[in-house]
């Protein structure tokens, strides 16, 4: 597998090379020279999860590693199902949230630390450093708690995630370090770029990161997406339209690559929150990230989406017009009255996956089916929840287990001279 830089094209670099990297130069993402096309779906789709899994990553991968490598790190990695329910007539939900942290970044996380392990140099010192807006730590955390020679720094805006999600991954201790910055989760990212800009605290510590921008997360994504239209009843497959929550727009690039080695979607919709950059710029042509504004829904609360570069590469490449993409944003008022309409129909969700539905229902069209991805247990935004549906929502065992747990995170303001000094005394 080879990949560019999507700033610098000279820059060519492998998959192994990619995934212990994750940034290229002048923080540019990689993105795959050519992309695997499967001609029999129909087949594809008859697979099992893990089968078919390890077909669509190994195609993706090539030779760098074998077919059976590749199949015992899915196998390794997606370890619980991603199931869809019937929310109403012809909309489904697409449940990402079965895995060890009960978000959709259980299957990235693990999958990135199978690769990591797969291809990285057994003397060499390794540290995760990424930023979360909520499930992204909690997924690394556990997908690299305890490894020999691995060091986790995990950066999140305090006060600005749930306390629940805090709980799940800043608890850990040992090779986890948690570290909650005085800032915004675009600060955060910001801090991240910056240490890999730094040359010599890159090689010094073997600087490496977990969140979507590292390729071996985005591909174990698209993974899910073949398994939600392989649970479809086969007369629902047709004129399928997606709908996805967006923050860090990973998600959202995994489908369209998905569409692009041949599964059958006829249209994906972009739902976010108030922080509306894409949606803004699908509308106007304009580029115009404004500060970032605190939601219900904290897991996209992110102005400068890392990966919508990608998405524009993909779409440049495929002949695809962006005006092809559906877009919508929902106020916090909307997402909690979506939340009451989906409950009284029988269907329990959180903040993320209410915006999909909304949007996806004022998009769908006779005769299309939809389905909108649910990419965290509700009960992960509890205290929000419970106010909002006058529940009393019971934590799931893993939730319960760290809840009861001291948080074991460090305070620092944004500044990155701060930041350096943890990623030196985490060693």
């Amino acid at each position: 597998m080879n990949l560019y830089n999507l700033k610098d094209h000279q820059e060519q670099v492998s998959f192994g090379q990619a995934v212990r990297q994750g940034l290229g130069r002048q923080q540019g993402l990689f993105f795959p020279e050519t992309l695997p096309v499967f001609d029999d779906v129909d087949a594809l789709l008859e697979l099992d999860f893990v089968a078919r899994s390890s077909k669509i990553l190994s195609a993706f991968i090539g030779e760098e590693l074998t077919a059976e490598t590749v199949a015992q790190m899915v196998d390794n990695a997606f370890q619980f199902p991603a199931p869809i329910a019937q929310v109403k007539d012809g909309v489904y939900a697409l449940e990402l949230f079965h895995g060890p942290t009960l978000a959709f970044k259980d299957f990235g996380g693990r999958f990135m630390a199978q690769s990591l392990m797969a291809v990285s140099e057994r003397d060499g010192k390794i540290t995760i450093l990424t930023a979360t807006s909520g499930d992204t730590g909690a997924a690394v955390a556990h997908a690299f708690y305890g490894m020999d020679n691995i060091k986790v720094v995990i950066l999140y805006p305090k006060g600005k995630i749930s306390p629940l999600q805090e709980k799940m991954f800043c608890t850990l201790g040992g090779n986890i370090t948690t570290v909650a910055v005085n800032g915004t989760f675009d600060d955060c990212q910001a801090l991240v770029k910056n240490a890999f800009d730094d040359a010599a605290l890159r090689e010094e510590i073997g600087l490496n990161s977990a969140n979507s921008i590292n390729i071996s997360r985005l591909m174990a994504q698209i993974c899910y997406y073949f398994e939600a239209v392989a649970q479809l009843p086969k007369e629902k497959r047709d004129d399928l339209v997606i709908a996805v929550p967006s923050g860090n727009f990973g998600n959202l690039t995994a489908g369209l690559l998905a569409k692009a080695i041949g599964l059958p979607v006829k249209r994906f919709i972009a739902a976010t929150n108030v922080n509306d950059t894409v949606p803004r710029y699908l509308q106007t042509g304009e580029w115009t990230p404004a500060p970032t504004v605190p939601t219900i829904s904290n897991a996209m609360d992110v102005s400068q989406p890392n990966n919508w570069p990608r998405i524009e590469e993909l779409c440049r490449l495929q002949g695809w017009g962006l005006d092809t993409l559906g877009y919508g944003a929902v106020t916090d008022e909307q997402t909690a009255e979506t939340l009451r309409e989906m409950d009284a129909a029988g269907y329990l969700c959180e903040p993320h996956g209410a915006i999909a539905y909304r949007v996806l229902n004022e998009q769908l069209a006779e005769g299309e089916t939809g389905l909108f991805l649910c990419t965290a247990h509700p009960a992960k935004f509890k205290d929000v929840v419970d106010d909002i549906l006058n529940k009393d929502i019971p934590l799931p065992a893993p939730l319960a287990k760290h809840n009861a747990m001291p948080l074991l995170s460090l305070e620092r303001d944004n500044d990155f001279a701060q930041i350096k000094q943890v990623l030196r005394d985490a060693q």
